[in-house]
């Protein structure tokens, strides 16, 4: 599509009503349409390449509309570090610098936005959390999906996405997530905000176990990393304790694991119940929690 053609596209067409929520993954991709008063439309698309993908998704519901875009986990990195002390404008400029030794781009080759963690009174440096990804890597996925016509609107990660679907709460809520295939994810909400965000390696095929299998192991190991983001959130942050835990996998054994977690907890743990409206979409939770964005927190 010519540069023309873009800007005539642009100013020519109706303010549509449609949000579009696309999540990248590794080997799939998927969306979701949302249009007041109509049906929603979530789908899985499997293809060999991002183009195809996006085509069948033009075919399937149009262009019209805002695109708001999740990354893949193998798409970007979040390190924590000190606020570097320059002037706001600046501070993604300073940042590229500041984490080249920490991710695996160069300053000159990538794309950088951060969140603010909890304030740490006892520290005395104010962290923030870096969300970092490969410039060419993001310039050829933008180029593929405004040549399928798509206009963006907002590309983000699963962490701000998933955060979308816990109801606002003055205290801290834990969330156990999962795009299917990719590691789990842990986060720490309060009154909006991720205030902790981590991911659990080795359980990437949590949904594939067996009620047995998951009492061999997984069902331990995810405890004890929920044990410890706690202890890290009560102690090193300072904060109070999480008055709850939800549950959201794309799993059949899902009601299970939230049971045997309880177990080992003394707080209360849920499945976590999706937004009023997208209660059959639970599959597709962070491609709703896509839909549901608004241009807050960390945008690439």
């Amino acid at each position: 599509m010519s540069l023309i053609t873009k800007i005539n596209k642009l100013f020519s067409k109706k303010e549509s009503a449609q949000v579009i929520g696309l999540c990248l993954q590794p080997s799939s991709l998927d969306f979701c349409s949302f249009v007041p008063l109509q049906p929603l439309v979530c789908q899985k698309i499997i293809k060999n390449n991002l183009s195809a993908s996006l085509a069948e998704v033009a075919d399937s519901i149009g262009t019209d509309g805002r695109c708001n875009i999740i990354l893949s986990s193998e798409q970007y990195q979040i390190v924590q570090v000190e606020k570097p002390k320059v002037p706001d404008a600046e501070v993604n400029s300073a940042l590229k610098f500041q984490i080249k030794d920490l991710v695996p781009y160069g300053a000159d080759n990538m794309v950088v936005d951060y969140f603010d963690g909890p304030t740490q009174l006892s520290v005395g440096t104010e962290k923030i959390n870096v969300v970092c990804a490969e410039l060419t890597e993001m310039r050829k996925m933008t180029e593929q999906v405004l040549e399928s016509g798509l206009d963006i609107n907002i590309i983000t990660t699963p962490e701000f996405a998933f955060n979308q679907l816990i109801p606002y709460n003055e205290a801290a809520t834990l969330l156990v997530c999962q795009h299917l295939q990719e590691d789990l994810l842990i986060l720490i909400v309060k009154q909006g905000r991720i205030y902790f965000q981590r991911r659990i390696r080795g359980l990437a095929q949590i949904a594939q176990r067996s009620e047995d299998e998951l009492t061999m192991g997984a069902i331990d190991t995810l405890s004890l990393e929920i044990q410890r983001s706690t202890d890290y959130f009560e102690r090193q942050l300072k904060q109070a304790p999480i008055k709850g835990i939800e549950v959201i996998i794309p799993m059949k054994n899902e009601a299970f694991l939230v049971r045997k977690i309880s177990e080992n907890t003394n707080v209360a743990v849920n499945l976590l119940k999706m937004p009023e409206g997208f209660e059959e979409q639970r599959a597709f939770a962070g491609t709703v929690g896509a839909v549901l964005l608004n241009n807050v927190g960390a945008t690439l």
